[in-house]
């Protein structure tokens, strides 16, 4: 290729538009971690709303909330502008993002999971006596300590394990469902023995497959599809539909969920997580806010893929190469 054809104008305006995908992209993403850290900081430490500023507000509370937008969103334009990264390897770079951070939420509920079914059953057998003194005791039955003292810790492990591998782990998740529902079955009928925490572990790990193995289907196009005419269009009109549809009706779904469930104290997702909510079953487990804040983990992971899906989306209408492989039975 000569470099008057390297330089046609066709080519610096299909460059110039995969940029603008790009930063559009990734200015998503900077955009949503900064509203979740101010939204955090705002409802959980009573700071003041960005809001503030615009009504001479200008303590180092509110320029701290600023600098919160300003910095990633910065951080995307530097990337973008100095990166000549395909939309495709974006796309690859978003996707392993998301699935640290689905594999962080595996690790968080097979931990917080087993754990605190440990405690709820040494606790409804009277044996936490034998392993722990009167105040630990006490302690492991109040809602707010239990999940300061042994959730929290055993979330932020989670983080670690999840750097040091690479499966998604949905087979051994969904797995240790079985194995929870077959434990209550033979306990029951063999033993005639059942306790509420045997349920609710079966309903937590149950909704952590539901949710969090969302955005791996999303990835394998495995989501139900009505299919009329898609499935007949050309790979080209499938990108424009798929980037069409990222946009319009993905990440609009993924941010209502986000700005309902955790924009103010009362929200549906922030209420329960902020006051540790648990069931009202006896000796159940300790995780009923946990389950509200899947919902948040829902959305932020969908969000995310979505954006992987927009990049790959216009990828395909331009024709580019290295569009990735649907695994064998993935997809629907």
């Amino acid at each position: 290729m000569t470099s008057k054809e390297s330089n046609s104008p066709s080519m610096t305006n299909q460059t110039s538009s995969t940029n603008y995908t790009r930063l559009f992209g990734w200015l998503m993403l900077a955009t949503m971690f900064a509203w979740l850290t101010s939204n955090y900081l705002t409802n959980s430490h009573g700071w003041p709303r960005l809001s503030a500023l615009f009504s001479a507000d200008t303590s180092w509370q509110v320029l701290v909330q600023y600098a919160i937008y300003i910095v990633p969103m910065a951080l995307a334009f530097l990337y973008v502008n100095n990166s000549n990264a395909s939309l495709r390897v974006d796309a690859n770079r978003v996707t392993a993002l998301n699935a640290y951070l689905v594999r962080t939420a595996f690790f968080a509920v097979l931990l917080v999971g087993i754990a605190d079914s440990v405690i709820s059953f040494l606790r409804v057998e009277g044996m936490l006596d034998l392993y722990f003194d009167v105040e630990t005791i006490k302690s492991l039955g109040r809602p707010q300590e239990r999940g300061e003292f042994v959730h929290m810790p055993l979330i932020a492990a989670a983080f670690v394990i999840a750097a040091f591998t690479r499966s998604l782990c949905f087979p051994w998740l969904a797995l240790l469902i079985v194995a929870a529902e077959l434990g209550i079955v033979l306990s029951r009928f063999i033993f005639s023995y059942e306790q509420a925490f045997m349920g609710d572990l079966v309903r937590f790990w149950y909704a952590a497959l539901f949710l969090f193995a969302s955005a791996y289907t999303l990835l394998q196009e495995g989501h139900v599809r009505v299919d009329v005419f898609y499935a007949g269009m050309t790979k080209k009109n499938k990108g424009a539909v798929n980037a069409i549809g990222a946009l319009l009706l993905g990440m609009t779904l993924c941010w209502t969920i986000l700005i309902l469930g955790l924009g103010s104290k009362q929200s549906i997702i922030y209420a329960p997580l902020a006051n540790v909510e648990v069931s009202q079953s006896g000796f159940g487990l300790y995780t009923k806010y946990l389950m509200a804040g899947f919902l948040a983990v829902f959305a932020i992971t969908m969000l995310i893929q979505f954006v992987a899906q927009l990049f790959e989306a216009v990828a395909d209408y331009r024709s580019e190469s290295g569009d990735r492989e649907i695994e064998s039975g993935a997809a629907h």
